[in-house]
């Protein structure tokens, strides 16, 4: 059973910076993808980033790709996801996710099999 636990969430005020980490047990060789979302009270979970487990390649969302960067060590099984240039509007709870099975995009809610609890991401402006 995959589980996964994410941190390093907090406060922080706009422009500052925050690396989060996403401590996965139980994952099978096999995962495709890691990914990290976030939602909003009110809002639907949004993609933010994924990472291909087998040769690192990230995708990100438009609006983060010039700040946040995502980074895996397979050996420990952590993805991390460095937040820099945080904005007012990155305030969130972020979610990690691991993908198990194959999908032709690692974009959406449905592509994720597993998630983990959440992290809270305040940005002060």
């Amino acid at each position: 059973q995959v589980q996964l636990v994410e941190s390093g969430g907090g406060l922080v005020q706009a422009g500052g910076s925050l690396r989060l980490s996403c401590a996965a047990s139980g994952l099978p060789s096999s995962t495709y993808a890691m990914g990290w979302f976030r939602q909003q009270p009110g809002k639907e979970r949004e993609f933010v980033v994924s990472i291909m487990w087998s040769d690192g390649r990230g995708y990100y969302l438009e609006s983060v790709k010039d700040r946040f960067t995502i980074s895996r060590d397979n050996a420990k099984n952590t993805v991390y996801l460095q937040m820099n240039s945080l904005k007012f509007e990155d305030t969130a709870v972020y979610y990690c996710a691991a993908a198990l099975r194959y999908s032709r995009s690692y974009y959406y809610t449905r592509d994720f099999d597993s998630w983990g609890q959440g992290t809270q991401v305040t940005v002060s402006s």
